[in-house]
């Protein structure tokens, strides 16, 4: 059924927030403010049911298939108690009413909402009745204190602080013995070790220079005495020059 079918105005079409264990009260209250309206309320299942919790017994209560097959069925006021299966199914309650709509709808169905107002090419207009609206859900963090916004000076402020901790040399000490991280003997493992003086020892039994470190001289012949730094031979350059024969 297409929305063009729906002859109210869009202002004259209403959703009403409300629990399910409040519906029949809240269905009451709108029977009695607008008792001088033809007032026919529609819902999906157990119309006999809620036809008895009606203050009002006159007013007719039909489901949606009663309402379907009839197809020359209008009213003034249509009421619907509750969510249709199908949005197309709501589209066929609306367009039997000649001048308003309201739907209590209760927070489950609201989900099932947006289907409808797809269909209908619009969304619907939602107003909460005083005593009537979703309960309130308490926050997890409510006991936590909440923060206070800081402005623009206060946030400048503390940027700046940040910045000049940050880029203040952090101070250098000394780490206690046994205060060692594993990091840290990583970091000494690898560091460069001071080496120890290499002295001569004396000669072995084949008369070869002894050291107390690992030293290339070990396998050469020396007696203990700084060597002499080694020259070549001085030659004369004109020594080198050919004689004019």
């Amino acid at each position: 059924m297409p929305a063009e079918t729906i002859a109210i105005k869009p202002n004259n079409h209403r959703i009403y927030p409300c629990p399910d264990d409040k519906k029949t009260e809240l269905l009451n209250k709108i029977i009695e403010e607008n008792k001088n309206e033809d007032i026919l309320i529609v819902c999906a299942s157990n119309s006999q049911a809620l036809k008895e919790e009606l203050d009002n017994k006159e007013i007719p209560v039909i489901e949606d298939r009663e309402l379907v097959k009839n197809k020359n069925l209008t009213c003034g006021f249509l009421i619907s108690y509750d969510m249709p299966i199908k949005a197309i199914v709501y589209i066929a309650r609306v367009s039997k009413a000649t001048h308003k709509a309201v739907m209590l709808l209760d927070e489950s169905e609201q989900k099932a909402l947006h289907a409808i107002e797809t269909l209908l090419g619009r969304a619907i207009k939602q107003e909460t009745v005083e005593g009537f609206a979703y309960p309130q859900k308490e926050s997890k963090d409510s006991d936590e204190p909440k923060r206070k916004k800081l402005s623009k000076d206060e946030i400048r402020e503390v940027a700046k602080k940040r910045y000049e901790s940050s880029t203040q040399e952090k101070p250098k000490f000394d780490k206690p013995k046994g205060d060692f991280t594993k990091d840290d003997e990583k970091e000494n493992k690898w560091a460069k070790k001071k080496k120890a003086p290499n002295k001569f020892l004396g000669k072995d039994e084949n008369g070869k220079a002894k050291f107390s470190g690992k030293s290339g001289e070990r396998n050469h012949r020396y007696d203990g005495k700084p060597r002499e730094k080694l020259t070549g031979k001085k030659i004369s350059i004109q020594a080198r020059k050919p004689k004019d024969t």
